[in-house]
């Protein structure tokens, strides 16, 4: 599969790009966005707060939505904005110049990517998207030199960004250790010292036909915490509540978090790791830029002990993320139902 590399709509002035047949989705799988209701009730949390009120206000969005909004995270406004241009910058390059970076090979730790969704009898089906993936570490040192040189803002931004992203991901992983009523800092000790850190950067061009196509497939994150930042104004992000699409409307200097399928193995299934997608927009394009933590290949996954117990049997078995990823490559360009893989029989836990 070549790289669809789209051109800035920026850099082209806005013209508008073509919806080539390899971009339209079968009739049963389109987004319907008609039938999308907007979701003010994402739980928005203001980390102003006292730690006990905050992990009770965070436990909550865990169970019920496995998604929330953040204020006041501590993050400053002026660097989510200067992370944003710099990832804008980037997919300014001459097509050329991104195209040298994409690639399907999964191990490449830096790589430009297009999702797809297989469909049978026919051809993959493009995404409306690109996504450009890196490592990301809060010390600048060991990550910044596989980043690209151009755009010459770009490694001193995600640098900085990182360091930001780093304590910010540590306060959160403490929250939800809390609500689970453990130890502060018992989920980043069962993530393990040296924790897998992604960062991908997505750019969804102007469509000229929304309903035909998609953004990103539908999916659940595979790590354990996503730390996601919009571009403002334009919405794309969309969860499954209730058995029903929601839009995710970005608010202004906000992060979006989610808890990935990790979370949900080691509270037990009490957290969730939902389905999500993103659509595309006619108006305009949108941006963002999420942060992923979790643990690395050779870490031990499973429900944590402390909160195990007669009334709460393991409902999942224990495994090694790399076992995990293995099979999350395996279901590629599917909607991949990976954890259930790991559930134990007898038991069963409630799917998104």
């Amino acid at each position: 599969m070549e790289a669809a590399t789209f051109r800035s709509a920026e850099a082209e002035g806005f013209t508008p790009l073509s919806l080539y047949p390899n971009f339209i989705l079968p009739e049963n799988q389109r987004p319907l966005l008609s039938q999308v209701q907007p979701l003010s009730s994402v739980p928005i949390i203001d980390m102003n707060g006292e730690d006990s009120t905050l992990a009770r206000e965070v436990s909550l969005a865990c169970e019920e939505f496995g998604f929330f909004q953040v204020l006041n995270h501590g993050v400053p406004p002026d660097l989510c904005r200067k992370m944003m241009a710099a990832a804008s910058e980037f997919f300014r390059l001459p097509r050329e110049e991104r195209a040298a970076l994409f690639t399907e090979d999964k191990t490449k730790a830096v790589r430009l990517t297009n999702y797809f969704i297989k469909v049978e009898g026919q051809e993959n089906v493009s995404m409306w998207s690109e996504s450009f993936s890196h490592p990301w570490h809060p010390s600048d040192s060991g990550f910044t030199h596989l980043l690209p040189l151009n755009p010459p803002q770009y490694r001193e931004a995600v640098a900085e960004y990182a360091k930001e992203m780093g304590g910010l991901m540590s306060r959160l992983l403490g929250l939800i250790s809390l609500g689970l009523g453990l130890e502060k800092d018992c989920m980043e000790k069962k993530i393990g010292e040296d924790p897998r850190l992604v960062a991908q950067v997505n750019y969804y061009p102007p469509c000229p036909d929304p309903e035909l196509t998609m953004g990103l497939p539908v999916h659940t994150d595979l790590n354990a915490l996503t730390v996601l930042l919009q571009s403002g104004g334009v919405r794309g992000l969309q969860v499954i509540k209730d058995g029903r699409w929601v839009a995710v409307d970005p608010v202004p200097d906000a992060f979006v978090v989610n808890l990935g399928d990790q979370i949900q193995v080691m509270s037990n299934g009490r957290y969730k790791s939902v389905h999500h997608r993103a659509v595309s927009n006619r108006a305009a394009g949108r941006m963002s830029v999420g942060m992923f933590y979790g643990p690395n290949s050779g870490t031990v996954v499973g429900p944590i002990e402390e909160l195990l117990d007669e009334q709460h049997p393991p409902l999942y078995r224990s495994y090694l993320l790399g076992e995990f990823l293995r099979e999350f490559h395996k279901q590629d360009g599917q909607r991949r139902m990976v954890k259930e893989l790991f559930q134990l029989h007898h038991h069963t836990t409630a799917t998104n």
